[in-house]
């Protein structure tokens, strides 16, 4: 347990790096086609489909890359 929580803290630091030294790499995420956005007026509704399923197929093989 603890290994995999050295490594998520690891991974999420180093998103977070590239989040604040070099945003414009992943500027496309959440704006792929087939996320749903609807904004009127003051209100606003972001459904990131195409997104979630990208991010669920790519930890379900990281995932798995680690348990064999």
């Amino acid at each position: 347990m603890a290994r995999w929580l050295i490594i998520a803290g690891i991974v999420m630091t180093g998103i977070g790096l590239i989040l604040h030294y070099a945003p414009w790499l992943l500027n496309w995420f959440g704006r792929l086609p087939g996320d749903i956005r609807i904004e009127s007026g003051r209100s606003h509704f972001y459904f990131p489909i195409t997104t979630m399923i990208i991010v669920s197929v790519v930890l379900s093989v990281i995932l798995s890359f680690f348990r064999r």
